[in-house]
């Protein structure tokens, strides 16, 4: 497959995903980058180095991921999918291949994503707090050239970061404080510790640590754990 992605189409496509104003046109704009070449699965989420599962909150998944026919739900693609895992040691996209075995589907990463099976580019997306999401794109017969990778890695960048305000910023400031022991937990949180590590240090239980993040997250008027800690660090609840 020859690359049939210019500089002008990724400066065009990220500037139109960078302006929409609903999940819906995100999608759309990478559909239309990605199909031609070769991608015609994705996977866009959030994510934390902080907690023992990795996925946070998927905003949108789509496409055969598992090669059965049918489309696929966030629960299942969490379950099923190893892949993710990975960007907990990445700095950079990286290709993945998906071969059925016989004991199931085998997954592993890949330098050039050639034969038979499902190819992918997994996009991390990193900020200030460190992984904050990532974004997937998968197809059976995928353009991996230079300059494919190099331009969806820009637009899965901005198709994570404009998602991610429409779907999580807060409509209102909270200024509810937090306790103690929360602002504890949460910074914990935002050093990377996971749950079990917390509950350890403050001599909880790992249930008790999870209940206290579900309660922060409710006072900041939040959704996600990540962003807990952005606005937590935004009110002074936490340090940076």
């Amino acid at each position: 497959m020859t690359s049939a992605l210019t500089a002008e189409q990724v400066f065009r496509s990220a500037l139109a995903i960078e302006g929409a104003q609903t999940l819906a046109q995100i999608e759309a704009e990478v559909r239309a980058t990605a199909l031609p070449l070769g991608y015609d699965r994705f996977l866009l989420f959030s994510a934390s180095a902080a907690r023992d599962e990795v996925v946070e909150r998927i905003y949108w998944v789509e496409g055969d991921w598992f090669g059965d026919g049918q489309g696929v739900d966030a629960e299942t693609y969490i379950r099923r999918c190893p892949v993710n895992r990975h960007i907990l040691d990445a700095r950079e996209p990286f290709f993945w291949k998906k071969t059925r075995g016989k004991t199931g589907d085998l997954y592993k990463l890949v330098r050039i994503p050639r034969g038979r099976g499902i190819h992918g580019l997994q996009v991390p997306v990193f900020g200030p707090l460190g992984l904050e999401g990532a974004v997937s794109l998968g197809g059976e017969h995928i353009d991996f050239s230079p300059s494919v990778r190099l331009g969806l890695k820009l637009i899965a960048q901005t198709a994570f970061l404009a998602a991610r305000t429409l779907l999580e910023s807060p409509s209102v400031i909270q200024v509810e404080t937090l306790s103690k022991r929360e602002r504890e937990v949460l910074a914990w949180t935002a050093a990377g510790r996971r749950q079990a590590d917390i509950a350890v240090t403050l001599g909880l239980s790992e249930r008790t640590v999870e209940n206290h993040l579900r309660r922060i997250r409710h006072r900041l008027g939040v959704t996600t754990t990540a962003q807990a800690i952005r606005v937590g660090i935004r009110n002074g609840e936490i340090n940076a």
